[in-house]
């Protein structure tokens, strides 16, 4: 009898492994959601419509916008396109150390960049954004949100979300890394109780024209926006780092065909992408979501360990890299940087969860 009752017990396990399998991986998504539509929006689309994942909530980070609009615009977001479930809640306003008036200052010493995110035409003339404070709430042209953010703050919702699902939450970071490293800080479990974390952040030597990267490889926005929580957060204990770097993103590009595309689509995400796009750009933070739900996608990576430069120079926010061999002696967790991808194989995924339903899962 004991024989049997083994037998039947495996057979039952093999029964249920098709089923394992097809549950969704749980995710938490820290983004900085400006909008609408736009490639922070989008990303987060990925994520939500994909029948892999399973999105715990949305927290908000000020990076491309002041966390106060970008919350809003998620709002909004989530429901035209039908996923009202998913809580959004809002996170840090500013940086941990660097500040709005040290940046306008040091433009003299060390020059302008192209992208100011939050801080726009107040920091560098050349920002095609607008300025306004962090409290200042324009109206939307998608109209204002119905939905209400949680009452709690980004870090303890991060913190409580991984203690209540030990070992089987990744962290999509995709803009500032300064949630990421307040959960930290007050947790110092809270990364090894993770899957992982995904960041789309720093810049190597990108094989590009652009002049944002052209004239300066190693400068990328998420980590120079606040250099000290990407710092923080790369040297924290993740049981896996993956990298989506500039380098890998400016091989991708949203085209004017895969809109048309998504035009003539009727879902809701559709309606929303072809009605509020008005941009074409890089798949930065798309291609980070793609391809932690389908890792095929990236083609070829190289472990490297990363760090920011935290001096206050020109180089302030730069991305730093080594080799195993030589590396520092200090801690330093080493990182999948993904480099190169099958860009048919990702156009075609985008496009098709672009194109979903909220009832596709």
């Amino acid at each position: 009898m004991p024989r049997i009752h083994a037998v039947l017990s495996a057979a039952l396990a093999l029964l249920t492994l098709p089923a394992l399998a097809q549950n969704p991986r749980l995710v938490l998504i820290d983004q900085d959601g400006s909008g609408p539509a736009g490639s922070n929006q989008m990303s987060m689309m990925v994520l939500l419509q994909s029948p892999k994942a399973k999105v715990l909530g949305i927290t908000m980070v000020s990076g491309n916008a002041w966390e106060t609009e970008e919350v809003r615009h998620t709002l909004r977001m989530l429901e035209l396109t039908g996923h009202t479930d998913v809580p959004v809640v809002p996170g840090a306003v500013f940086p941990l150390m660097r500040t709005e008036v040290e940046t306008n200052l040091e433009r003299a010493q060390v020059g302008s960049f192209p992208w100011y995110g939050a801080w726009g035409d107040l920091a560098a003339k050349t920002s095609a954004q607008p300025y306004h404070g962090p409290y200042v709430l324009p109206p939307q042209v998608e109209g204002e949100p119905s939905l209400k953010p949680l009452d709690e703050d980004a870090a303890h919702f991060l913190i409580r979300q991984v203690h209540a699902h030990p070992h089987q939450v990744t962290i999509y970071a995709a803009g500032p890394l300064t949630n990421i490293a307040l959960a930290l800080s007050i947790d110092p479990g809270f990364a090894e109780l993770t899957q992982g974390i995904v960041i789309m952040g720093g810049s190597l030597a990108p094989q590009t024209s652009d002049p944002e990267f052209a004239t300066h490889p190693r400068h990328e926005f998420n980590f120079w926006f606040d250099p000290e929580a990407a710092h923080i957060a790369l040297r924290a204990p993740w049981p896996r780092i993956d990298l989506t770097t500039v380098d890998i993103s400016v091989k991708t590009q949203f085209t004017q065909a895969m809109l048309d595309e998504l035009k003539a689509a009727k879902t809701p995400s559709a309606r929303y992408l072809a009605k509020y796009t008005h941009e074409l750009y890089y798949l930065w933070d798309e291609l980070e979501a793609a391809a932690w739900l389908d890792p095929s996608i990236i083609t070829k990576e190289q472990v490297l360990y990363v760090d920011v430069d935290t001096n206050h120079g020109p180089n302030y926010g730069d991305t730093l890299t080594w080799t195993a061999e030589n590396k520092p002696k200090f801690t330093l967790q080493p990182v999948h940087v993904q480099m190169d991808l099958d860009l048919p194989r990702f156009n075609r995924m985008f496009v098709d969860l672009m194109k979903a339903g909220p009832g596709a899962k």
